[in-house]
């Protein structure tokens, strides 16, 4: 697969003038028709929904466009609540599935009207003390050795979310005796997930557990909620996930457990934040300087401060030079940013055509957990976020912090 970007080099350039780098874009058609697509690949599928994990991309814009094709929004902060709020996303159109949380996020989530998913037995206490017990409550599950996650995500086992399975049949009996008559049920065990089968084999385990608990507690579930996880190609030799292939495989599942069971029939709901608008994003950097020591030194007007996934997991962000696309990726380079950081690199020894000082670098699929995960150490501040148009105009939709904001929290005057 050949990674292309959205745009040409002299529409980059007019948004840079206007905009100056580093900034996060994100292209507005892309994203909708990656939306619309994955609704209609599992429109088949009872009351399916897509709760949009804000994590990956919490804005405002993206969260009204995702909105308008149907997208709920997976929140597990008092912020992201009031975001998926001010967005127009209200009531059991938001998942609050949090950890740890404090009584008064709780009692937000409950003004809303959220679907609460609780992510351990002793919440449930917790919950009805601090805040209360709403009619519809859905459980984390964690499937501990019966499962394996991925590298990102890490090992079940060793994860600090979700039920056992013991707690998750206690937990149930628990909230059905406390009047409880509406119930869900959640897994999340996959970051980034290529393999098709995985989430098939998660939808098996949860219809599988919707049978048992049906008939140990006589608990219908209204819901399965897979979460989210399914992966992107950042590699350009990567193959993208087949949704359909998901879609059909996860359908029979429901055929052969939920309807061959006479079950109610129960919707499937997903709370992926990566594939909606991973791909569709690039931070647009500038090349300030070229450093020849032991090794071959681009350094740009970013850093890891506005994308640290190559810094956290050594991942890969495909790079692309602007007008240098087709010449020869001849030269070795790492890519640099400015931070007191030896990891502040978004590439290591990769071959990419000659590069000089002023050269537009785009880095790909920063759509999710790029600016999401930004921070100001160093007192670097945190860059821009542009919507790319159909006219290749941008619109800003959130400003690059200043100098003002960084002090703001602190007793100094500029």
């Amino acid at each position: 697969m050949i990674k292309s970007v959205p745009f040409t080099k002299n529409e980059i350039e007019k948004i840079i003038e206007k905009y100056p780098t580093p900034f996060h874009l994100y292209d507005e058609e892309a994203i909708k028709n990656n939306a619309e697509n994955l609704t209609r690949t599992f429109g088949s599928m009872h009351g399916f929904k897509e709760y949009f994990a804000v994590k990956a991309t919490p804005n405002n814009h993206i969260l009204s466009l995702l909105k308008d094709s149907g997208f709920g929004a997976d929140c597990s902060s008092l912020p992201e609540l009031i975001l998926a709020e001010k967005s127009g996303i209200t009531g059991e159109e938001i998942m609050f599935s949090s950890n740890n949380t404090p009584a008064d996020e709780y009692r937000r989530a409950i003004e809303l009207g959220a679907i609460i998913n609780l992510d351990d037995i002793t919440h449930i206490s917790f919950l009805e003390e601090h805040a209360s017990l709403p009619d519809l409550l859905s459980f984390r599950y964690n499937p501990g050795p019966l499962r394996e996650g991925n590298t990102i995500i890490g090992s079940p086992e060793e994860s600090k979310y979700g039920f056992t399975r013991k707690q998750l049949f206690e937990g149930y009996s628990i909230l059905k005796e406390k009047g409880v008559t509406r119930f869900g049920l959640h897994t999340m065990i996959a970051s980034n997930e290529l393999t098709e089968s995985f989430f098939v084999e998660t939808a098996r385990m949860l219809f599988e557990l919707c049978v048992e608990i049906k008939k140990e507690l006589n608990i219908d579930m209204e819901f399965v909620n897979i979460g989210g996880g399914i992966g992107i190609p950042y590699r350009p030799d990567d193959k993208p996930v087949d949704l359909n292939y998901i879609a059909d495989e996860i359908s029979k599942q429901y055929n052969k457990l939920i309807e061959d069971n006479n079950l109610k029939p129960v919707k499937l709901f997903m709370e992926n934040g990566r594939m909606i608008t991973g791909p569709y994003g690039y931070l647009v950097t500038r090349a300030l300087h070229k450093k020849e020591i032991y090794k071959n030194y681009i350094g740009v007007d970013a850093c890891m401060a506005n994308l640290m996934r190559p810094a956290l997991y050594g991942a890969y962000h495909h790079i692309t030079v602007m007008g240098r696309e087709n010449s020869p990726h001849d030269i070795i380079y790492d890519v640099a940013g400015s931070l007191c950081e030896n990891n502040d690199k978004f590439a290591i020894g990769r071959s990419l055509p000659g590069i000089n000082s002023g050269d537009i670098i785009v880095i790909h699929d920063t759509g999710a957990h790029g600016h999401a995960m930004g921070f100001n150490y160093n007192g670097k501040l945190r860059s821009a976020e542009l919507l790319l148009k159909a006219d290749k105009s941008a619109q800003l939709i959130r400003r690059a912090e200043t100098l003002e904001d960084y002090f703001a929290t602190l007793d100094i005057e500029l």
